[in-house]
This record gives C-alpha cells, sequence and structure tokens, in this order.
C-alpha cells in the first residue's frame, strides 16, 4: 500500500510499502480517515530521533488517527464493519506488571505507532486490536476522532491534577495540547484557566474556549495577571504544556503556596527546576506521560459538546500532499495549531 515515508532524517517520500500485517481473531480492519500530525511526528522528520528513541530505518509516521471498520475478527463482538473509530495507538504488554497496575501508559513494553520501529498510520489501512478502537457517535466526524489522541494527553493531564470546582489553573504553551489541557481544566471543574504564549492568533483561539484570560508573555506580565486573578495567591495547578526550557526554571512562581505543578511538554534535553522554590511552597510536581483510561470519556465529552476541538484543526491536506503537509507543520504559519491529512 501507498503510505507516507520518514526515509531518514529530513527526508519524507510517498511510496508503496509492504507490510506483514495479519487480522487476528480480536483484530480490526481498518480504513483511515483522518490523521493528524504531531509534534513527536515533526520531531523524527526534523531531528532523526526523540531522545533515545532515534530512526534507524525507513518509518511510516502519524499516530493519532480516525477510520471506518472494513473487518473484524472471529472473536470481536463489540464492533462491526462500517462502525467509525477512533484509535489508541498505543498498545501495552496485558501481562507487564505496569498494565497489572493499571499505569499501562509507563509500561516499558509499549508498542506505540509512529515510535521507532514501530509504523505509524499514514497510510489507507491498519490494523488495531479491537479493545485499543473506539466507536464514535455519527454525529462525530472522522476529522474530530483524529483529535481524540491529543485530547487525551489533556485530560490525563486534568486527572492528575486532581481539580477542585472553582480552581484557577494556568497553562503554559497554546499548542495543540496546551489548548485541550485547557478544555480539559475547564470541563473538569476550573473556574478559570489562564493560558500564556508568545503567539497572538493561537491566544486568541483560546479566548474562545470559555472562562480562558489569554496573556501574551511577550507583551504582559504574567505574574501579574495571575496575582489579579487569585488575590495575589497565586494559580492553583499550573500546567506546563509547552516543553520550553526557558519555563522550568521559573515553574514555581506562578503557583499558590501547597499547588500543583504538572508537567507535560517534554523538554528536548535535561531542564533545571528550582526545587528550593518547590519546597517554599510545599508544592507538588506531576509529572505525565501520554494517558491511559481516557479515551471513551474524550469521546463523550465531544459527543456531548462540552468540548468542540473542532476550531483546533486550522489546516487540512490531502493524503496526495502530506508531504507538503509535513513541511508545513514544521515550519508553520504562527496561527497554525493542528495540521490534518485526510484519506
Amino acid at each position: 500500500m501507498e503510505a507516507l515515508v520518514l526515509e531518514e532524517k529530513g527526508r519524507l517520500s510517498l511510496r508503496n510499502v509492504e507490510l506483514k500485517e495479519r487480522l487476528g481473531p480480536r483484530d480490526v480492519r481498518i480504513e483511515l480517515k483522518h490523521v493528524g500530525i504531531c509534534g513527536s511526528d515533526i520531531h523524527y522528520y526534523t531531528h532523526g530521533g526523540i531522545g533515545r528513541r532515534v530512526v534507524t530505518a525507513p518509518m511510516i509516521l502519524g499516530h493519532e488517527a480516525a477510520g471506518v471498520i472494513l473487518e473484524v475478527g472471529p472473536e470481536v463482538t463489540t464492533l462491526a464493519p462500517g462502525d467509525r473509530v477512533c484509535m489508541e495507538p498505543g498498545i501495552p504488554n496485558p501481562n507487564s506488571r505496569a498494565s497489572r497496575e493499571g499505569i499501562y501508559n509507563v509500561d516499558p513494553d509499549v508498542t506505540f505507532w509512529a515510535t521507532p520501529p514501530v509504523h505509524g498510520v499514514m497510510r489507507p489501512l491498519v490494523i488495531h486490536p479491537a479493545d485499543f478502537c473506539f466507536r464514535l457517535p455519527d454525529h462525530v466526524s472522522t476529522a474530530e476522532g483524529a483529535m481524540v489522541e491529543p485530547l487525551a494527553v489533556g485530560l490525563h493531564a486534568a486527572a492528575k491534577a486532581s481539580i477542585t470546582p472553582g480552581d484557577v489553573a494556568l497553562v503554559i504553551g497554546a499548542g495543540t495540547i496546551g489548548l485541550v489541557t485547557a478544555l480539559s481544566a475547564l470541563s473538569g471543574g476550573c473556574s478559570r484557566v489562564i493560558v500564556s504564549d508568545v503567539v497572538p492568533a493561537r491566544l486568541e483561539v483560546a479566548r474562545a474556549l470559555g472562562a480562558v484570560t489569554p496573556v501574551d508573555v511577550a507583551m504582559q506580565d504574567l505574574s501579574a495577571i495571575v496575582a489579579g486573578a487569585t488575590g495575589g495567591w497565586g494559580a492553583d495547578l499550573v500546567f506546563e504544556a509547552s516543553g520550553s526550557p526557558v519555563v522550568a526554571p521559573t515553574l514555581f512562581d506562578q503557583v499558590r503556596p501547597g499547588g500543583t505543578v504538572v508537567y507535560i511538554g517534554m523538554p528536548g534535553a535535561p531542564v533545571s527546576i528550582d526545587v528550593g522554590a518547590a519546597q517554599r511552597k510545599e508544592a507538588t510536581i506531576k509529572p505525565t506521560y501520554r494517558y491511559a483510561h481516557v479515551f471513551e470519556r474524550a469521546v463523550r465529552l465531544i459527543a456531548s459538546g462540552r468540548m468542540n476541538v473542532k476550531p483546533l484543526i486550522t489546516e487540512t491536506y490531502n493524503f496526495a500532499d502530506s508531504i507538503r503537509a509535513f513541511e508545513y507543520a514544521a515550519s508553520p504559519d504562527p496561527s497554525s495549531i493542528k495540521v490534518q491529512v485526510a484519506l
């Protein structure tokens, strides 16, 4: 089948790929309809790796996906051909201790699409376990379905934060993950979410999400705005969603005494955190990695209308133009948030 292949760092091709995939008894065969381009895809494309994960052989990119089931294995009873689904891209080892303890997202043996050496889904067809496929209601598009994966990151972070209704949260970074985190914080009970960034167009999208105060940190004093919103006390929750190493040393400046910092963004290199600042406030820091047990919740929230992810999809390219889509996503217009490919 034809697929978008990362041949090596900086070089993509759209070509035929022979894959030895067989439909197992509890698997489904899916025709892909929409695939999102994630920051990790771009990092593999532009840098050839992320940390210890290095592309050493051609790899199909893409892991944010939704499509239509064409065929089901003989033991699948919950899904049927014609069902529209989104797919959780990580398959954990069911026998691992991490899986048994319910933290399968940190299973060292997880098989995750578009993570070397595992192929992703920028291609017409994929086989996937039925247990990791989630039916989309008729009124939810496959474009929205492909947004469930990034939304799951935000929901997982919100759950980790243990939100108390009425909390004031600060989200650092107004990219896709920052914006879905803001949505998740509001849905979880936050009364106000302050979102900071340096791109005005992204902050305007944030403003439209609901009870959000956008802050352009290139022009405005973030500390003064957080203080004004909290009576000088500080934000109950701080979500770091930028991955910027510049943010790390000042991470505890905006959180209240006894508050919580949730680290979502993944820095490209080790960063320095001011442990003394955290100690003086007895602040809690909670790192997150991907997600666990949230896909079905994400689908329900989109279907209910509580979360509108459609404004976050700013560009859609045809599969034939997928190389151009990656080139654009790697050097996007400042207003770009989520680029998708329609198959």
